[in-house]
């Protein structure tokens, strides 16, 4: 029998400028008498999260900064925010102030904090032994900075795991915060190189859950065997559409011009949607290529990030195979594809065929002075059979693309994605 069936879950959501000012009201309604609010250290020197912190006092609620996010975490610095957690607590509510990373991070310090085992238990297999939460987690209240990850939305924790030296995740229902508090003034600070990896990540988030399998493609799950990620649908359809329209009017001035507040609204919002969307359709071969070239990085280091470690962010990852994915899942859904290219491009003169939603993407990055190709972030020809054995192991993003996708597939896609103009 084919399914018939997809699920949808979201976050409660407070969205708009100075929502910020309003956390420790809203963590006393949840019932948090004691909250540890995880951040990183760049939004620590700015002064916000004190002054989050602050304000949650002032509602009445005990609270503490810890600030030792690393960006892009590792396991070893999940563990390291775990053990701090533990060992500071007890904590009944938890506030993520930052970006993906530090909401990511807040959501691994919850799950242990609440339930037993190491960190590796949790991630998903074959990197990890896939374990599922047994027990309720604190009320999680997540604190965007940045407009990009849309770990706010989603039941995802995504950390590199050094010994296999590739990306993974932990994918629970549980993990999803409870509260997603979008405040686009928080998001002035932003430097036009996140401000544009952290947009092509809303760009792929929204083109991947619209061109996802869609959730009535395979045969009828039963009801223990349903996962957040069900495929395209109608409504997570809805919030991509929507994400990418924001995108199309917003994203360019975004990065020219971080303090125009209409744009920031805009890509905040846009954020916000894709979350909505990605995070009940899912993600697939440009996040499942995404991984492996994150945990593989040699020394790129990109402005505007920390320059103490070698790193590709997150959204910039991602973007570098998007183009030559979505040239590879065209024939799967055609319509989808050049719609969502005319989404992004209303006014362009675009083609009937499978270039045109590639040619969008390599317009927007080279407008936008991201990298040409995986080859402009150290890769070579020589590294593909390591990046492929790498992105293999995300079989639970690799499942939900449209076409089933073979080892020659992806060996295709990252040699086309040396250099894309």
């Amino acid at each position: 029998m084919t399914e018939t069936v997809f699920t949808y879950g979201a976050p409660a959501l407070k969205f708009g400028d100075g929502a910020a000012e309003e956390v420790g009201h809203d963590l006393a309604a949840l019932g948090v008498t004691r909250a540890l609010v995880v951040t990183d250290p760049g939004i620590a020197a700015t002064g916000l999260a004190e002054r989050v912190t602050e304000q949650i006092r002032a509602a009445g609620v005990a609270a503490e900064v810890y600030a030792g996010v690393h960006v892009e975490p590792t396991d070893a610095s999940m563990r390291a925010a775990v053990e701090e957690a533990r060992a500071s607590g007890p904590w009944d509510g938890i506030v993520a102030i930052g970006g993906g990373s530090s909401i990511d991070t807040a959501k691994a310090v919850n799950l242990l904090l609440t339930n037993p085992g190491e960190l590796l238990d949790y991630v998903n297999r074959p990197v990890g032994g896939g374990k599922h939460p047994e027990r309720p987690l604190h009320p999680l209240v997540a604190v965007p900075t940045t407009t990009g990850t849309g770990a706010e939305s989603t039941t995802v924790c995504v950390l590199d795991v050094l010994a296999q030296r590739v990306k993974s995740g932990i994918s629970a229902p549980q993990l999803r915060p409870t509260l997603a508090v979008v405040d686009p003034l928080l998001t002035l600070t932003q430097p036009p190189e996140v401000t544009a990896s952290a947009g092509m990540d809303i760009l792929c988030h929204a083109l991947e859950s619209y061109t996802a399998r869609p959730y009535d493609a395979g045969p009828r799950k039963r009801a223990d065997q349903r996962v957040p990620y069900c495929g395209a649908n109608p409504v997570a359809d809805m919030w991509s559409e929507r994400a990418l329209t924001l995108l199309a009017g917003s994203f360019r001035t975004a990065v020219r011009n971080g303090q125009d507040m209409d744009a920031r609204r805009s890509m905040a919002m846009a954020a916000t949607f894709a979350g909505l969307g990605f995070g009940n359709a899912g993600v697939h071969i440009p996040h499942a290529n995404a991984y492996p070239l994150a945990g593989q990085v040699r020394d790129f280091r990109p402005t505007g990030y920390p320059q103490d470690h070698a790193m590709i962010p997150h959204g910039m990852s991602v973007a570098l195979t998007a183009a030559e994915s979505f040239r590879f899942t065209f024939d799967a859904a055609p319509q989808r594809h050049l719609h969502a290219a005319r989404l992004l491009e209303p006014q362009g003169d675009l083609p009937d065929d499978a270039t045109a939603l590639p040619d969008v993407i390599c317009r927007l990055m080279r407008d936008l002075g991201l990298p040409n190709g995986i080859a402009a972030v150290g890769f070579t020809d020589g590294d593909i059979p390591d990046l492929v054995h790498g992105s293999l192991k995300q079989q639970r993003l690799l499942a939900i693309a449209p076409r089933a996708v073979a080892a020659q597939d992806l060996e295709r896609i990252f040699a086309a994605s040396l250099t894309l103009w």
